[in-house]
Order: C-alpha cells, then sequence, then structure tokens
C-alpha cells in the first residue's frame, strides 16, 4: 500500500496510474500471458494495488474510494476492468475508472458507462 502525495489536480491520477504499471508485475496470467494491473485509491490517499485492492482496503476498513486505474501491456488500445471486477467496484459508487495504455496515456469512464443499469449498495438502504 502506498501513499498518495498532495500536489497538482492531475498528480493523482499520475500517481495511480503508475502504480497500476507497478502492480502489472504482479500479475498471474497462465494461460492468456495478458499482465493486467490495478490501483485503487481511497478518498483517505491511501493506495491498495492489484485484483485483490478492494479486499484488501476494506480489510483494513477503507470503504469510500475517489478512483481506480487499470493499466495492462497493449499498446494500442486500453483495457477496462473485467465484469466480475466491474461489478464488486460498482458496490462502491460510481468513481471515474482510468484505463491506461503502457506510455501512460488514459481513457476515463464511469462505473455507470462501463456497467450501464448496475446496482450498488444505494439499492440495499431500507
Amino acid at each position: 500500500m502506498a501513499n498518495l502525495k498532495t500536489g497538482d489536480a492531475d498528480d493523482w491520477i499520475k500517481s495511480l496510474i503508475q502504480e497500476s504499471h507497478k502492480a502489472k508485475e504482479f500479475s498471474y496470467c497462465p494461460y492468456s500471458q495478458l499482465r493486467v494491473g490495478s490501483a485503487l485509491l481511497t478518498e483517505d490517499r491511501k493506495i491498495f494495488t492489484e485484483r485483490t485492492a478492494i479486499n484488501k482496503a476494506v480489510s483494513e476498513g477503507y470503504k469510500k474510494f475517489k478512483a481506480i486505474a487499470v493499466s495492462s501491456d497493449l499498446e494500442d488500445r486500453v483495457i477496462p476492468p473485467c465484469g466480475a471486477c466491474r461489478q464488486v467496484i460498482r458496490e462502491f459508487g460510481n468513481m471515474p475508472v482510468f484505463m491506461t495504455k503502457v506510455d501512460g496515456s488514459y481513457t476515463m469512464m464511469t462505473l455507470e458507462e462501463l456497467l450501464p443499469l448496475s446496482w450498488g449498495a444505494e439499492y440495499l438502504k431500507k
């Protein structure tokens, strides 16, 4: 887990993207050979990485997230989170998802755009 330093408004996005690229080093992909990394930013400016980022963050008491970044080794396009990950992310709100290429360029979409007509915790409130 890393801490994000304060600075320029876009610095946190760059830092989050860099952490997602670092997380690819630990990717387990024996069949697809497609390394994917992710980095999750909490509202308290902590960063958790890898597919289990949300589970790890929740296990340490964090439940409010600002954004997530996803990276791969693809050079010609960005990669979105898989379907199962989209639902898990959605359960914590409609946060921005930064999908990035190897060169650091990215496309930002919300979870609502990536998983339309989905439901989250707000549907379970009584």
